[in-house]
C-alpha cells in the first residue's frame, strides 16, 4: 500500500518561501527499512546530512552523483529536507543503494514517513529528523 505525503518546495525569493507541492509528489513505500519515502515511480529518495535549514548543499559533482527531486524547477522538501536520487540505484524502484553513504561531505540516507534518516539496517535505530545536518 501507498499512502501519500505532504510535501514543501525549496522556494524562490525569501528566506522561508515555501509551497505546497500536492500530496502526489512523495509516496511511503514498505521496504526492507520500514515505510520509505519514495517518487510517484517507486524510486528510493535520500536526504543528505550536510544540508541545513531546508537548504541544498549538493551542487556540481555532487549532484550529477545525486539529483535532486524536483517538481518542475524547485527541489522537493519533504519535513524540512531536500529530496534526491542516487544514481547508482540506476532508477530501479525499491533500490537503496545509497543509504549510509558518506560522499561529498556528508552521509546519505533513506527518508521516513516522519522526514527522519533511516539509520542503516540492523542498527535497530533511526536518527533524529530534527538534529540531520545541523
Amino acid at each position: 500500500m501507498v499512502v501519500a505525503a505532504v510535501v514543501l518546495l525549496a522556494g524562490c525569493g525569501g528566506s522561508n518561501s515555501k509551497s505546497s507541492a500536492g500530496a502526489g509528489d512523495v509516496k511511503l513505500a514498505s521496504s526492507k527499512l520500514g515505510k520509505i519515502a519514495v517518487d510517484r515511480s517507486g524510486r528510493t529518495l535520500y536526504l543528505f546530512e550536510a544540508d541545513t535549514n531546508g537548504k541544498s548543499t549538493c551542487s556540481g559533482p555532487c549532484a550529477a552523483t545525486w539529483p535532486p527531486y524536483n517538481v518542475g524547477t524547485k527541489q522537493v522538501v519533504y519535513h524540512g529536507h531536500p529530496l534526491y536520487y542516487y544514481v547508482g540505484d540506476n532508477k530501479t524502484p525499491g533500490s537503496m543503494k545509497g543509504e549510509d553513504l558518506n560522499t561529498f561531505g556528508g552521509k546519505w540516507f533513506v527518508v521516513d514517513g516522519s522526514g527522519k534518516a533511516v539509520a542503516p539496517a540492523g542498527s535497530g535505530s533511526e536518527m533524529g529528523g530534527g538534529g540531520v545536518g545541523g
